[in-house]
């Protein structure tokens, strides 16, 4: 991994360390346990050939950029776990279709589905980008760390009334997703110890340091996920 040249934190958990590696766009690597948790992989951002294959991937939604056959096919095997909404069930056979609200555990990792949604950024013909419903943002357990990987979705108050979470990735790529502003508001709501912001495309992701500067209690952590 280190010779494609993608950044990798580790964090402390109470049953052994979780390790971040920031593939870019909405795709991340979390090691933990020996196991390999791929969120949204994406051809795009990586050689997915050459890296490790999958023990539990999860798909927040059936966007290209996020629902990509061909990264699938690299790191899936048959012993893989592979959650995703109901709108992807078309596309992947043999996964657990998770809707809002639902929770599970998935290779002794506790995953619960979140709304993802816009409520103001929207298509020329009215449409959200992203619809109620149809989108999943996922709460991931590992040890005593919970970890929010929030999909594409705005401030909405699904998201705001979200508690005890000791990291948040929140999206901020627009007109998808949210505006700096949106992602300090959602984060003083939440108040994880780490917020990182991810899948931002063009939008300075140094706004954000900024903008939470009176809130050192979160720690803005900015790595190369555009």
């Amino acid at each position: 991994m280190k010779a494609q040249g993608f950044e990798t934190d580790k964090l402390k958990t109470s049953q052994g360390d979780l390790e971040i590696t920031f593939l870019g766009h909405g795709s991340l690597l979390l090691r933990y346990g020996g196991k390999n948790v791929y969120v949204d992989p994406f051809s795009r951002v990586a050689d997915y050939a050459k890296l490790p294959k999958a023990d539990v991937i999860l798909i927040t939604h059936e966007h290209r950029d996020h629902l990509d056959p061909g990264a699938l096919g690299h790191i899936r095997t048959e012993a893989t776990s592979v959650v995703h909404t109901v709108l992807c069930e078309g596309a992947i056979a043999g996964g657990l279709a998770m809707r809002n609200g639902d929770m599970t555990a998935v290779q002794g990792i506790g995953v619960e589905a979140v709304p993802a949604y816009n409520l103001l950024h929207r298509r020329d013909s009215g449409d959200p980008f992203h619809r109620c419903g149809d989108g999943n943002g996922y709460i991931l357990t590992f040890g005593d760390l919970r970890v929010l990987v929030a999909g594409d979705t705005e401030n909405t108050p699904e998201l705001k009334a979200l508690r005890d979470i000791d990291v948040a990735f929140l999206p901020m790529n627009l007109p998808y997703t949210m505006t700096p502003e949106m992602v300090a508001d959602a984060a003083q709501a939440i108040r994880p110890k780490i917020l990182y912001p991810y899948h931002f495309g063009d939008t300075d992701p140094s706004r954000l340091v900024t903008l939470l500067r009176d809130h050192p209690e979160i720690e803005v952590r900015i790595r190369r996920l555009a």
